[in-house]
């Protein structure tokens, strides 16, 4: 007998195939009349054990009442902060997500949304198409990266990787955490505002929700400074969006390089009009190689709980 499957958000075609396949599937995903999911979630909660969404699907606890039967709920991302987590746990619901498979792909678009943004590489492309280059001559001299001094907000998984992709650069490099980490050479910083005083680039690592909120202040960004870059690839609440704004429009801080945004998928209409920034549409896990191993992951998971083997990722 297949099981229910809620599945709130889509994943990989050919993975969404397999589910369909071996369960029953409500794709809630399909729908865009509030009636009708509505309605679609009323007759999920009569049945569906399992559940599939991403870390943008707000799956509170008021939500997670509506499906009294749900078992466990399989999440194809890393950031999970939108789903409440600690509800699930208080109702012996699994949850899982996707570590380590998007980390290098992440961790890449860190570095060139950095180079992007430190050499104008974005300025410089419309420079050659509209034939300033011809007319103009030269594009202005742009900021070195090697031998630069990079802070790392979160060394986890992706910061780690990230860290590595600046060894290669030649850059010296520094990280805040909660803790220091045993056995690692990189200089530690127990405040942000301090590693940004002692930067030249910024990254944000650090995973979302109301612990990490804000973590990148209005003041470590002033004390990055007009020649200082930011780059964030964790998730827009991490950074002081407001400050950030009237930073980059002031000129008190240089540049920045943003793959996420506190209002996703309408960030503040400001950022479109900055020249030192460079802006990418939360997309930074966003190869079809990546989305097949998280979407993986989410197949495999559900397919360890009803066949109750040990789950690959869980999280509680």
């Amino acid at each position: 007998m297949k099981q229910d499957v809620l599945v709130c958000t889509p994943i990989r075609p050919e993975k969404l195939a397999i589910l369909e396949e071996t369960y029953n599937v409500f794709p809630l995903y399909k729908l865009t009349d509030d009636a009708e999911r509505e309605a679609l979630i009323d007759k999920a909660g009569e049945s569906c054990v399992a559940m599939v969404s991403n870390g943008h699907f707000p799956a509170d606890e008021n939500f997670l009442k509506r499906l009294p039967k749900l078992q466990i709920a399989a999440c194809s991302s890393v950031g999970y902060e939108t789903l409440d987590v600690d509800a699930m746990t208080r109702r012996g619901i699994r949850f899982t997500h996707t570590p380590d498979v998007l980390t290098d792909d992440v961790a890449d678009i860190a570095i060139l949304l950095m180079l992007a943004v430190r050499r104008n590489l974005v300025a410089g492309d419309a420079y050659v198409r509209s034939g300033d280059w011809g007319r103009k001559g030269m594009l202005p001299l742009t900021r070195t990266t090697s031998g630069r001094k990079v802070g790392i907000v979160g060394l986890g998984r992706i910061g780690a990787a990230i860290a590595k992709r600046c060894e290669a650069l030649g850059m010296e490099i520094g990280y805040y955490g909660r803790k220091a980490k045993p056995g690692v050479a990189y200089q530690y910083f127990g405040d942000v505002a301090e590693m940004a005083g002692w930067a030249d680039v910024l990254i944000a690592a650090a995973s979302g929700g109301p612990e990490t909120a804000h973590l990148v202040s209005a003041e470590a960004l002033a004390a990055l400074g007009p020649e200082g870059s930011f780059i964030n690839i964790s998730r827009g609440s991490v950074v002081d969006e407001a400050a950030l704004l009237d930073a980059l429009e002031s000129g008190r801080l240089g540049s920045a390089g943003l793959d996420v945004f506190l209002n996703e998928p309408n960030p503040d209409p400001r950022f479109g009009k900055l020249p030192n920034v460079v802006l990418y549409p939360h997309h930074a896990s966003g190869t079809i190689e990546t989305r097949d191993k998280m979407s993986q992951l989410v197949v495999d998971n559900l397919a360890a709980h009803f066949a109750g083997e040990p789950l690959l990722t869980p999280v509680n």
